[in-house]
């Protein structure tokens, strides 16, 4: 798991006006709480944070006007259109704490020979790790499987010291037969009948 050092600073303007001046100077508007504490506003530098949240449950080693603190992304607020950092949730943690994260799941090897779909029932998986420890991802084989084949929460080997937060027979993938398409000809009858209605 990786640590990163961010510089934050303490934030004492809010609203839209002040996030968007924050953005202008290329930072971030955040909030970090937890640990029965009230929220702080802090500003983060937003290229290094885009970089930071490049890995999924990064944890982040912060420095508030001196003071150190560690902390792990709750919740990201993208732009939707240009895809930049408009503001970010941090949840404070110590070294030695169980948090709840959901882990990327990656799939390796192939599906047997013929018309097979992987479908991913869950994307993450919901984990409870240490927050110095949270597995970056897990992998899954599905080498061979077919259609009518699932991998569930439990077949899949988690890293020492983190456990499932979710049901054990929770299917994370599922292989499903690929659909035939519908006959071209069934198609253009339909369009006609309409057209006839109309």
């Amino acid at each position: 798991m990786s640590e990163v050092k961010i510089a934050a600073e303490l934030r004492s303007e809010f609203g839209k006006g002040a996030a968007r001046r924050v953005r202008r100077d290329n930072k971030v508007p955040g909030v970090l709480y937890g640990h029965g504490t009230d929220p702080v506003h802090i500003t983060l530098p937003g290229h290094e944070l885009l970089l930071a949240l490049r890995t999924p449950n990064v944890l982040l080693a912060l420095d508030i006007d001196g003071k150190n603190e560690l902390a792990i992304p709750k919740a990201v607020q993208r732009d939707p259109l240009k895809g930049f950092l408009e503001h970010v949730d941090l949840l404070l943690v110590k070294r030695g704490e169980k948090v709840n994260v959901e882990i990327p799941v990656h799939t390796e090897g192939e599906l047997a020979p013929g018309a097979f779909l992987l479908e991913h029932v869950l994307n993450a998986l919901p984990v409870e790790a240490e927050a110095t420890h949270i597995p970056e991802s897990v992998s899954v084989s599905i080498e061979g499987l077919s259609a009518g084949d699932s991998v569930l929460a439990k077949d899949i080997t988690l890293p020492k010291g983190t456990i499932l937060t979710v049901e054990e027979d929770a299917v994370v993938l599922q292989v499903l037969a690929a659909q035939a398409e519908e006959p071209a000809a069934e198609a253009a009858e339909g369009e006609g009948e309409e057209a006839a209605e109309a």
